[in-house]
């Protein structure tokens, strides 16, 4: 299995506090989100990593170059030139030569997260399975469950319907890469670059391909948009993580 981590993005709304840098270079206690990332996919066994980069590209190359080069994993950097103008869905269809049609997993660059939460995941045997707290989060995209599969998806879901609130990362069997890349092609071909990939995923889930979940089981995490969600994170998440093995 591969993972993909989508950091092109500008993150503008927390420029105010962090500066001209991607937000997955947002340090707290002496590390940034993507070492956190990095070494979580490291602990569960993933070794070979795509970062998607853009805005400010040149540092999070440097700063992956100077600190995990070393550490087991080989980690290749995909070009999204137009990462100003498009969305996360142009960033993971232009991963598809480096996926190469093989499982992986799928997080936003700009989420922290307990190790174990990511773990469950990749156990999981659907076709797509999406990590999944189910408590409420405001501005996030949320998830309504029927059974055992999650069959919408949006951030339009109000409060009375959600069953719970999507972290950012989803797990993606070898199966499931194929469906979701026949989506893609379509998506972006016909010009709808401006999207976040979920809507090929609700696009699967309308067709009855199964998108499984698993749960965040009250393990802290935090999605950091802005300046409220990093204090979120320095108050909540990051003196909860579980202590991590050094690489």
């Amino acid at each position: 299995m591969k993972a993909l981590i989508l950091a092109a993005g500008q993150g503008t709304r927390i420029r105010m506090v962090h500066g001209e840098r991607p937000k997955c270079l947002i340090r707290v206690d002496g590390r940034t989100i993507l070492d956190h990332q990095l070494q979580s996919l490291h602990v569960a066994g993933i070794h070979d990593v795509g970062i998607v980069v853009g805005y400010q590209e040149d540092q999070i190359i440097r700063h992956v170059r100077g600190s995990h080069y070393d550490k087991g994993q080989t980690i290749s950097f995909i070009k999204n030139p137009a990462f100003a103008t498009t969305n996360n869905i142009y960033s993971l269809w232009l991963a598809r030569d480096w996926l190469g049609g093989d499982s992986f997993a799928c997080l936003n660059a700009d989420v922290v997260y307990d190790p174990c939460i990511l773990q469950a995941a990749l156990a999981s045997k659907e076709p797509v399975s999406m990590i999944v707290d189910p408590e409420w989060r405001d501005e996030t995209m949320k998830v309504i469950i029927s059974g055992d599969l999650v069959t919408q998806m949006s951030k339009r879901i109000p409060a009375e319907r959600f069953s719970g609130t999507y972290i950012g990362i989803t797990v993606f069997s070898a199966q499931g890469t194929q469906r979701l890349f026949d989506k893609l092609a379509k998506l972006v071909g016909s010009g709808r670059v401006n999207e976040f990939f979920n809507i090929a995923v609700q696009q699967l889930a309308d067709e009855r391909v199964r998108v499984g979940f698993t749960s965040t089981a009250g393990l802290p995490w935090a999605e950091i948009d802005d300046p409220a969600d990093l204090m979120f994170a320095q108050q909540s998440v990051f003196p909860r993580l579980a202590i991590e093995t050094s690489l």
